[in-house]
């Protein structure tokens, strides 16, 4: 890595952040589980003690969203939800999260009641138990109020193999629904936007909507959620790890209008804003009627649609509305609003 000190840009999910990820740590810490990188590592055995029926899946993440509350959850939802979903992209069954809390000098304790309420109740939504904790006090100041850590564990059982490796030319490229929610919404409350109607996070846990899909297709190759870094750098992500060409057409991505306007506003490409209750699904041409079917039935997947093909030349590509193809490429940095 050229970069001698870490910079904002190092955790936007961009070229930095995989970088940082996959020289400097996965570099020195490598093994099987971890050199996947895929959203959850499988665990085959545990010490030699081998593990009937399929396989664990471990994940873990951290999160500092500001500000804690938005509209559609606050930190402790993103963070059940978040984890959860990680481990539903490997076709797990979740079942045990753990639970890390840094907290700021000064944190108003409703805030916190709140906070932990959300993560009951979207634990419990989602049937999975906190299992472990831990709980930190730090200056005031030094964390914006509160930072969360959660690992999870979940069960694959036999016959589910999904990667990020498996996407192959003929697959078609599903999104479950309209991206651009989450971190629009981030961005409105942050601003302190005036909007008609606020602009809800689409946080949501995801395992119910995991299970349609398979159970509508016993082959899905890829399953991703566009979290930081958005669609676009997801679909690089995939098309890197199996080495393959994407391309997706823009008139086929679901976009609620109200994203779509204050991104066009602000300068922001939708295309690489957050989602934390969006899956990316690579499966099969032939399973793709019934995996919309699935989908579609579920409120969580009702603006589900297929949005390209994988196939072609190594990398990502956009169809554009006016019909020209232009490289989709992961960002090189943050990414900033239009300035002129």
């Amino acid at each position: 890595m050229s970069e001698k000190k870490i910079r904002l840009a190092h955790g936007s999910g961009g070229t930095l952040m995989h970088e940082l990820i996959e020289d400097l740590i996965v570099g020195r810490l490598g093994n099987p589980a971890l050199d996947a990188l895929d959203d959850a590592a499988e665990i085959a055995d545990l010490g030699g003690h081998a593990i009937e029926g399929g396989l664990l899946a471990f994940t873990t993440d951290s999160f500092v969203v500001q500000p804690l509350f938005f509209p559609g959850g606050d930190i402790g939802t993103l963070a059940v939800a978040g984890t959860v979903n990680d481990l539903a992209m490997k076709g797990a069954t979740p079942l045990y999260l753990t639970l890390g809390l840094v907290l700021e000098e000064g944190m108003a304790m409703p805030d916190l009641e709140r906070v932990l309420d959300s993560i009951a109740m979207t634990a419990r939504g989602a049937g999975v138990a906190i299992a472990a904790g831990d709980t930190k006090v730090v200056e005031r100041g030094a964390v914006g109020g509160m930072i969360v850590n959660t690992a999870g564990i979940g069960f694959i059982p036999d016959g589910v193999n999904i990667s990020g490796a498996r996407a192959a030319d003929g697959d078609v490229v599903i999104i479950s629904g309209t991206i651009g929610d989450h971190e629009t919404s981030i961005l409105v409350a942050r601003e302190e936007l005036m909007l008609d109607t606020p602009i809800q996070s689409d946080c949501a846990c995801l395992g119910g909507l995991v299970r349609d899909a398979l159970d509508a297709c016993d082959d899905v190759h890829v399953l991703r959620d566009p979290t930081r870094g958005g669609l676009g750098t997801t679909l690089n992500e995939i098309a890197a790890r199996a080495g393959v060409g994407i391309t997706i057409r823009e008139d086929d991505i679901p976009m609620r209008q109200d994203v779509r306007a204050v991104c066009d506003i602000l300068g922001f490409d939708p295309l690489y804003m957050a989602n934390e209750g969006k899956a990316i699904i690579v499966a099969p041409a032939e399973s793709a009627d019934a995996i919309l079917a699935a989908l579609r039935a579920n409120p969580l997947g009702r603006d589900a649609a297929v949005i390209g093909e994988v196939g072609g030349e190594p990398g990502v590509r956009l169809r554009t509305s006016v019909g020209g193809l232009r490289p989709l490429l992961m960002l090189e940095g943050v990414q900033l609003p239009r300035i002129c």
